[in-house]
């Protein structure tokens, strides 16, 4: 069996990924900062560990433990919602330092095991923000957008090897926590001069037309992790797929 190491398994997206990959029979690493045994459900092929995308030692630890893979998913982010005036640098950082920062630094733990190799695939998990330009997520966009460009630019340097590099492009999920890991309240990155902006933004994410399942964002996981073809963009749920189509088809 096939092995997949997938970041961020406490909740959403990366939760339900580890349940797909475990139906379709491969075995699970499902790390977290915090490891919680009562989520998944009990199997001899899911290992659960600790690891915090930030802090070098925890990666090199959850690797070693680990032991040898066949897939990594970056799927472990940070979401933050506000106007980027009242965002504290401070935050932006620490989007960065789990979203773009911490996907490379995984990155650059797995890729030598997989040059050994020859064989592999790293599926990083981005957001539709980057499909097209939406207010009141500037921070968050850049920190996704230089995941979408690393990533282009590593499925080169990596094919050398037959390492396969893929993004997975997640649409509007209201079912997850986004916003709940940022460690800031939205109200507060909301300043009374913004509301009359902000206001109608905010009904249109109560009502929207369409939206992503985490089981859309599994999927497109799973076709990703196992596509052996040069695409690179996965857009994943009904509003992702619509966004991409409309951005010019993104299936390179």
């Amino acid at each position: 069996m096939k092995t997949v190491l997938i970041t961020g398994c406490s909740s959403g997206y990366g939760l339900e990924t580890a349940r797909h990959f475990l139906a379709q029979g491969w075995n699970v690493v499902a790390t977290m900062r915090t490891p919680r045994e009562d989520i998944l459900p009990r199997s001899p092929a899911l290992r659960i560990l600790p690891l915090d995308v930030t802090d070098v030692d925890s990666i090199a630890a959850a690797l070693a433990e680990a032991g040898p893979i066949d897939v990594l998913v970056n799927n472990a982010g940070i979401g933050v919602v506000g106007a980027f005036e009242a965002t504290p640098m401070e935050h932006i950082r620490r989007v960065f330092e789990t979203n773009t920062f911490g996907t490379m630094a995984m990155c650059q733990a797995v890729i030598p095991q997989f040059r050994e190799r020859r064989s592999g695939a790293i599926v990083n998990v981005t957001s539709s923000v980057t499909l097209t330009a939406m207010p009141l997520a500037a921070a968050y966009t850049a920190s996704k957008q230089a995941i979408e460009g690393f990533t282009g630019s590593l499925a080169h340097e990596l094919g050398h090897f037959g390492i396969r590099a893929k993004l997975v492009e997640p649409g509007y999920a209201p079912t997850t926590r986004f916003a709940e890991n940022a460690g800031v309240r939205i109200e507060e990155l909301i300043p009374a001069s913004y509301a009359a902006f902000a206001a109608p933004i905010f009904a249109a994410f109560a009502t929207p037309a369409l939206t992503t399942k985490e089981s859309d964002v599994a999927e497109a996981v799973w076709q990703a992790a196992n596509d052996a073809s040069g695409r690179l963009h996965f857009p994943a749920g009904a509003d992702a797929v619509a966004l991409a189509e409309m951005a010019g088809g993104r299936r390179d």
